[in-house]
């Protein structure tokens, strides 16, 4: 079965990092049950294995931790929610691109419990949102803005990092960085579209909609590891 853990305050990043990195190779080792873990961090940006430099156009604003997640820099911080994911991807296909497809999935289903239509973009890693209220982009398409970004790392096929979903983050703290690497597009959070809605209603949603898209359970450990000593 899945355990879901929410830790309420905010949570330290490399802390969180080492938690998840000790019960991935848990869950490896067959000692351990796969994990959602909900958290909010305070505000840092990130650096992904393909960041480049010159995206990170403010180092001094906040703490920056360069991190082995895939992907480039993004932002955490209050008001967003961090879900990191430590599920066994061998015993679910063993198909990387199927699995970050369905971290999509998972997120445009959460953001369609509150009638929030999310989409995914060739070349744009992350969910997006329509923005017909702002000018169109220079090709004339609806302008669009990100809502939530995907990051993940497989370790003897157990996923760590994961997705976060911008509920009501402070979203100027996004102007020290290019995120994701991408400068075309804008940043929004579901307070910014206007929608009432609060880290539980989001935690609730993501809870609701996750066995639709993963199932409830895997069907055994990955690759044999040694056990490690897991955090309090």
């Amino acid at each position: 079965m899945v355990e879901w853990i929410i830790t309420d305050g905010l949570t330290d990043y490399r802390a969180a990092e080492a938690w998840m990195e000790a019960r991935a190779a848990a869950i490896a080792a067959g000692e351990a049950e796969e994990c959602i873990w909900l958290v909010e961090h305070p505000p840092l940006y990130t650096a992904g294995t393909s960041a480049k430099p010159a995206d990170l156009t403010d180092p001094d604003r906040f703490p920056v931790y360069p991190t082995r997640r895939g992907g480039q820099y993004t932002y955490h911080g209050p008001g967003q929610r961090v879900a990191y994911v430590m599920l066994n991807v061998a015993a679910r296909g063993r198909d990387v691109r199927c699995f970050v497809r369905q971290l999509e999935d998972w997120v445009i289903a959460t953001l369609d419990q509150f009638n929030l239509r999310g989409e995914i973009r060739p070349g744009r890693v992350g969910v997006w949102v329509q923005r017909p209220e702002k000018p169109n982009q220079a090709g004339g398409s609806p302008a669009e803005d990100k809502i939530a970004a995907i990051g993940i790392r497989l370790r003897k096929w157990v996923s760590f990092h994961g997705i976060s979903i911008n509920v009501e983050p402070d979203l100027s703290h996004f102007g020290g960085i290019v995120p994701c690497g991408i400068t075309d597009h804008g940043v929004t959070s579901l307070v910014d579209l206007g929608l009432p809605v609060t880290m539980d209603d989001v935690d609730l949603a993501l809870q609701a909609t996750f066995d639709g898209v993963f199932g409830n359970e895997a069907p055994g450990p990955a690759c044999p590891t040694e056990e490690p000593a897991l955090p309090g």
